[in-house]
């Protein structure tokens, strides 16, 4: 169960927006209609 969690620390929705690449991979996957934008 702690590699969920390990998961989400490393790539979870505050991570991703808070770098430039991450927000790019945000816009991309929102662009696809993704219901989950990060894990």
């Amino acid at each position: 169960m702690g590699t969920n969690l390990k998961r989400k620390r490393k790539s979870g929705f505050l991570k991703r927006s808070s770098t430039p690449s991450g927000r790019r991979i945000l816009r991309s996957r929102r662009r696809k209609g993704r219901k989950r934008l990060a894990p």
